[in-house]
């Protein structure tokens, strides 16, 4: 499984230099030049990560991080901007960024502040997670196994468990369900999503997976 990352940058010769490390580095990244760009990236894929310059046309970083946030999306998010005084970066923190890079800043740099965040905020990088006595989850090569033999599960049905597995006793409602269950050329099925669940349910307990009715679901860690 590749963590995916959103980079907004409209210097296009810095946007290519990051976007080129990181994909060295084992990432997807996605890129966009202004804020409608970036804003519609976030509605049609799946982020694990967002990096946001501030002055960027159309929108700023700081208007992209508003609305993100009033969406209730919870994506981490770090400021890479040439501004520097205390006030801007107190505001990207009242916004609910989650880190700050001024420019310039070595490529390093980004990477630590990368891996860093996404270990802390998914707390399941390189780690396999452990669901009962017997079933583990390995979260980046997105394999199930049961005493050690591997579960056959669809892609969509292992994209919504380490969904769940990423957010325990959180409500997930159906919209951040469907923006990680679903391309963006595909159209979401309620029907299909609740077959994946019977499906999980079958696998790692009925009680694990609970219902909100009309709203979502939340997966129970005991």
């Amino acid at each position: 499984m590749k963590y995916t990352i959103l980079l907004l940058e409209d210097d296009l010769q810095l946007s290519d230099t990051i976007k080129q490390f990181l994909q060295m580095k084992g990432y997807e990244v996605y890129v966009a030049y202004d804020g409608f760009s970036a804003w519609d990236l976030i509605y049609e894929k799946h982020i694990d990560l967002i990096l946001l310059d501030v002055k960027v046309p159309h929108m700023s970083g700081f208007e992209v991080l508003k609305n993100i946030r009033s969406k209730k999306i919870d994506t981490p998010v770090i400021f890479i901007t040439s501004l520097s005084s205390a006030d801007d970066v107190e505001k990207g923190f009242e916004l609910g960024c989650d880190d700050f890079i001024r420019k310039p800043f070595a490529l390093k740099e980004l990477l630590v502040r990368v891996e860093s965040l996404l270990k802390r905020s998914y707390k399941t990088h390189d780690e396999q997670i452990k669901i009962d006595d017997l079933l583990v989850f390995d979260i980046k090569e997105m394999v199930l196994s049961k005493d050690g033999k591997k579960i056959a599960l669809k892609t969509k049905e292992l994209k919504l468990l380490a969904f769940f597995l990423q957010y325990p006793n959180e409500l997930l409602d159906y919209e951040r369900i469907n923006q990680v269950l679903w391309e963006f050329n595909e159209e979401p099925n309620n029907a299909s999503l609740r077959t994946y669940v019977k499906i999980l349910r079958s696998i790692i307990g009925k009680d694990r997976v609970q219902t909100v009715k009309n709203i979502g679901y939340r997966y129970v860690k005991q």
